[in-house]
């Protein structure tokens, strides 16, 4: 079969073949600069003994891929994999069972977001090119060396599962990782439900209720226009300018106009829906003031300090990077007095979440 698949019926072979297999090597190649969605512009796939590309741009319908993608039997061994379970979603819904090779390797010890290249030098000693890492792939033809690249992303794929597998089996942590693995068939890690859109908005915390209104309004619309136009929903209204609408609350075209840098195109185009999100949000008016930033808490800063460390302590005796035992966030809320933390779940809240809890 060629190492580069353009027509129907050798994706056909290529799926027969690959639903054989217990363990399958997949990767992805995609740009998003220009659209909401990802376009797919290659997928690279491995077995045992071959590795192959798929030109989605050659093909018009990648559906006989999508048996192999979810069967229960056959794993998908992948690296970094959420934003590629994202790209796939649509051919094949959810991706299933993956190994992720950066998850594992941050389990044995590894940094916790070390790259694909960094990790094959490290536990298969060999040095990856690093020659097309800027390249556009949505750009036919691709070269014999382009190729090469994309068969390398998914060449070593299945050899680096098995070296993790095993460091993770003699440490016995192969539990911690099927719990992780397990948190990847979370579909809400893949879409975005535009009335929760605003939750991933910096800047948009401690907000009045008006204004929390405001925000999940004007983000939730956004979510759907770019979702409707297929644009990225920071060419519909950038973060910025939808945090100056929440915090100023203009009534009026004149009034946005009036916001300091605020995007003509955005305002001829989508005015009077921003205003129709600002009447709907019903803020009143005056507008509450706003929420200034207390000075940080001593006793609280201090609590977080003392988790940090017992953090690091704790790390430190696991051979593991800090974080991936718990992020700083997860101490403030802890602090904060929330329970409803990452720390709190599973291995964590037995390895280190109950000494915190114990230290507070």
């Amino acid at each position: 079969m060629q190492t580069i698949v353009t027509t129907s019926s050798a994706l056909t072979g290529l799926a027969a073949e690959l639903q054989t297999c217990d363990l399958v090597g997949l990767d992805t190649e995609f740009l998003r600069e220009r659209t909401y969605r990802a376009e797919l512009c290659l997928v690279q796939l491995s077995s045992h003994s071959d590795a192959w590309c798929v030109d989605p741009l050659a093909l018009t319908d990648l559906s006989s891929l999508a048996a192999m993608l979810t069967a229960p039997s056959i794993t998908k061994v992948m690296h970094a994999s959420r934003q590629d379970v994202e790209v796939l979603f649509p051919i094949a819904g959810l991706v299933r069972p993956v190994f992720d090779t950066q998850i594992a390797a941050a389990l044995t010890g590894l940094p916790a977001q070390i790259g694909y290249g960094e990790l094959v030098r490290r536990l298969l000693g060999k040095e990856l090119p690093k020659s097309h890492t800027r390249t556009d792939w949505s750009r036919r033809p691709l070269s014999p060396e382009q190729i090469e690249y994309a068969l390398d992303d998914v060449r070593y794929l299945l050899p680096l599962k098995a070296h993790l597998e095993e460091q993770l089996e003699r440490s016995g942590r192969l539990t911690w990782l099927a719990e992780e693995l397990h948190d990847l068939e979370d579909t809400r890690n893949i879409t975005t439900d535009p009335d929760e859109a605003w939750l991933r908005i910096k800047g948009l915390r401690s907000l009045d209720p008006a204004r929390e209104r405001l925000a999940q309004l004007l983000a939730a619309w956004r979510e759907r226009r770019a979702i409707e136009r297929n644009r990225p929903r920071g060419w519909i209204l950038d973060d910025a300018a939808l945090r100056d609408i929440v915090m100023q609350v203009p009534r009026s075209l004149e009034a946005i106009a009036a916001i300091p840098e605020f995007p003509a195109g955005v305002l001829k185009h989508c005015g009077a829906d921003i205003l129709e999100c600002i009447r709907a949000a019903a803020v009143p008016e005056p507008p509450p003031p706003i929420n200034v930033r207390s000075r940080p808490d001593p006793a609280k800063t201090a609590l977080v300090k003392k988790l940090g460390a017992l953090n690091q302590a704790l790390a430190a005796e696991l051979g593991l990077s800090p974080e991936v035992l718990a992020t700083r966030r997860d101490l403030e809320l802890l602090v904060e007095g929330r329970r409803d933390v990452g720390v709190l779940h599973g291995w964590r809240r037995e390895i280190v979440g109950n000494r915190m809890l114990a230290a507070l």
